[in-house]
């Protein structure tokens, strides 16, 4: 390699902004879409970190509440009417299931017990869907980013070679910068997919923590009232 070509080379700006300013419109594109999936991550990661948090602190703060030896029904006038945490929501359902199932003389109608543990599962069911709501962004963002940013890659290495063709060179100083553009778009793919899959897989599994606690207090909370109703 002659000293001519290196000097040319080396005058050559490989900042990621420079990159980015000399790729073409399709990988600009591209590598926009791969930065705005990757920081729409990060902010869904930060804020179901937010919202797990608090959960899992409103969760012990209620089950303290409720095994505290307060009567369910002053506790139920306590949170019933404005429940702010999935535990009050799906207690509130079930109670109010269990007021409606008594008849004007005090006696329990038929079936109540199921018409109860119905109306929570159905609380736990909504409570589930907002934890796992946003999460299907990012699993996207895992599995399609590096293909974008691949294609980027394949486009942008098009391109380079039609600058070669049209150079009717090979040197370095013609090679290096759309090589360069093509790369970073994998790049900015791997940015966007690497840390949207391993969260995904974790708030998932926060997401189904917190939800199977919401299984084990309804039936905790079911078997307390079926004792009530076979006394």
């Amino acid at each position: 390699m002659d000293s001519t070509t290196l000097a040319q080379a080396s005058d050559i700006d490989f900042s990621l902004i420079a990159l980015f300013l000399r790729a073409t419109f399709t990988v600009k594109i591209v590598m926009i879409l791969l930065i705005v999936a990757s920081f729409w991550s990060w902010a869904i990661i930060i804020q179901k970190h937010l919202i797990f948090r608090r959960a899992r602190k409103d969760a012990q703060m209620f089950d303290a509440a409720f095994w505290s030896g307060e009567p369910l029904d002053e506790l139920y006038r306590r949170v019933g009417t404005a429940p702010q945490s999935g535990p009050e929501r799906i207690f509130a359902a079930g109670m109010a299931e269990w007021q409606r199932s008594h008849r004007q003389d005090g006696a329990m109608i038929a079936g109540a017990a199921q018409r109860i543990d119905r109306s929570m599962d159905v609380a736990i069911d909504r409570e589930g869907r907002e934890l796992n709501a946003n999460l299907t962004f990012l699993a996207s963002v895992g599995s399609a980013s590096p293909f974008v940013g691949l294609f980027g890659t394949v486009w942008g290495i098009k391109a380079a070679f039609e600058e070669i063709a049209l150079a009717q060179s090979t040197n370095l100083a013609v090679v290096a910068p759309g090589i360069a553009e093509a790369l970073l778009a994998t790049g900015l793919g791997l940015l966007a997919a690497i840390p949207a899959t391993i969260f995904y897989n974790k708030l998932s599994d926060d997401s189904e923590a917190i939800a199977s606690g919401y299984e084990q207090f309804a039936d905790e909370f079911g078997t307390l009232l079926s004792r009530n109703l076979d006394a």
